[in-house]
C-alpha cells in the first residue's frame, strides 16, 4: 500500500505549482456565583463534505472526550471558500478542503497554523504525503483521505465493458442515463482531456474548449449532484456517473453490480485535508477532533465505511486483505500516471473557469 502513496507523492510534485456567545459579565458587587463552565459541553464545529466521516468515529470521539460535533456540509470546494472569505475564516473550527484550496486558503491568511505537539498522532501519516509544495512542512493542514473522480456505473442497466474512457460517454445510447458532479475542476478536467490539454490549463482557449466539449454532453446528462452522488444511482435515476470512487464504493453496498472504471485518458484525483480557520473559536477542541480523526482505527473506520483511502499507515494495516487489495479504493500506479491532482489557479484564471461554468450550468 505504502507503494502508491508513494507513487501519489511524486505526482503531487509535477502536479502543484475537498462562537459560542460570551458570557455576560460577572456582577461584582455579589458574592461570586458557582462556576457553571464545567457544565457547559464543549464542542467543535466542523465544516465538511456530506458524508466524509465515520458516524462511529464521531460518536466514539464524543463519548471520550465528552465534545460533540456539530457538522455542516458543503458541495464543492469553490462554495466551503466562499463561506469562509465572507467570514473571515470565522464559524467553523474544522474544515476539509482539497490540495489546491489548502495552497489558496493559506496563502490569503484564512488559515491558522497546527500545533504539531498536539497532534500525537501525526506519526501515523505516511511521511511521503507530508511537506509537500501546497503546504511546507504541514504548517496548515493534516491528510484526511485521498479520493478519485472516475466513471461508475450500474452493470445491471449498462454493459460496463464498453465504458473504458471519458470519450464514450458522448454516445447517444446514454442520453439522460448519465450524472455529473457539481464540482467545476473535476467536470472542466474531463473536457480539457477530451480537447487533448492537460488538467490546471491557464489558456482561455482551452477552458473554452473544455466547455464546448462539456456542452455538448448535456443531453446525456440528467443531473448534477455533489452533495450524495451516490444516490441517483443506487434509486436508478441514472446508470452512469463521473463521482468519486468513495461514492462508487458506498452505493456497491447496496447494488449487486457497480463497476468503477479509471478512465483511459487519466482520473482527477484530491487529498482532502484537515484544517483549522483563522477565526476558530475552539483551537483546542479542534486539535482534539484532528487528532482523534489521525488514530489507526478511526483511518480504519473511515475507509471501510466511506470507500476512501487514507494516507494513515497505521489505519490501512489494520485492514483486512479484500479490502487493502480493493481496486475501488487503491488505485494502481498505472491508473495514477495517467491522472493529476488540481493545482491552485489564480483569481483571474478561475474567474474564466467560473464564466463558462455558470454558461454550462445555464445550458447556454
Amino acid at each position: 500500500m505504502k507503494k502508491w502513496l508513494a507513487f501519489l507523492a511524486v505526482l503531487m510534485i509535477s502536479g502543484c505549482s475537498k462562537q459560542e456567545a460570551a458570557a455576560p459579565a460577572a456582577d461584582t458587587s455579589a458574592a461570586p456565583a458557582p462556576a457553571v463552565a464545567t457544565d457547559e459541553k464543549q464542542k467543535v464545529v466542523v465544516y465538511n463534505w456530506t458524508e466524509y466521516l465515520p458516524e462511529s468515529a464521531l460518536q466514539a470521539f464524543t463519548k471520550e472526550t465528552g465534545i460533540e460535533v456539530e457538522y455542516a456540509t458543503y458541495e464543492s470546494n469553490e462554495a466551503m471558500y466562499a463561506k469562509l472569505k465572507l467570514l473571515d475564516g470565522k464559524g467553523y473550527d474544522v474544515v476539509v478542503p482539497s490540495t489546491y484550496y489548502v495552497e489558496k486558503m493559506g496563502k490569503e491568511g484564512l488559515l491558522q497554523p497546527l500545533n504539531k505537539e498536539q497532534l500525537k498522532n501525526f506519526a501515523n501519516l505516511d511521511p511521503s504525503l507530508l511537506n509537500r509544495p501546497y503546504d511546507l512542512n504541514n504548517q496548515y493542514s493534516v491528510p484526511y483521505l485521498f479520493s478519485v473522480t472516475g466513471i461508475a456505473i450500474n452493470g445491471e442497466a449498462v454493459d460496463a465493458t464498453k465504458i473504458t474512457k471519458w470519450a464514450d460517454l458522448w454516445r447517444p445510447e446514454y442520453k439522460g442515463k448519465i450524472e455529473l458532479m457539481d464540482d467545476l475542476r473535476d467536470n472542466f478536467y474531463i473536457g480539457l482531456r477530451l480537447c487533448g490539454f492537460q488538467d490546471n490549463s491557464t489558456n482561455e482557449a482551452e477552458i473554452k474548449c473544455a466547455y464546448e466539449k462539456l456542452k455538448a454532453l448535456l443531453p446525456n446528462v440528467k443531473t448534477f449532484n455533489s452533495d450524495s452522488p451516490k444516490l441517483p444511482l443506487i434509486q436508478g435515476n441514472v446508470s452512469i456517473g463521473a463521482i468519486w470512487n468513495g461514492e462508487a464504493y458506498m452505493a456497491s453496498k447496496e447494488m449487486k453490480n457497480v463497476q468503477f472504471v479509471y478512465p483511459e485518458e487519466g482520473a482527477a484525483y484530491n487529498i482532502d485535508s484537515f484544517v483549522i480557520p483563522k477565526g476558530a473559536a475552539n483551537v483546542d477542541a479542534a486539535h482534539k477532533f484532528i487528532d482523534f480523526m489521525l488514530r489507526a482505527e478511526s483511518a480504519k473506520a473511515a475507509i471501510e465505511d466511506l470507500g476512501y483511502a487514507a494516507p494513515n499507515l497505521a489505519g490501512q494495516a489494520l485492514l483486512d486483505e479484500a479490502l487493502r487489495t480493493n481496486h475501488m479504493i487503491f488505485p494502481t500506479k498505472d491508473d495514477f500516471a495517467r491522472g493529476t491532482i488540481h493545482s491552485v489557479l489564480s483569481d483571474e484564471v478561475m474567474a474564466i473557469y467560473s464564466k463558462y461554468w455558470d454558461l454550462l450550468k445555464a445550458g447556454q
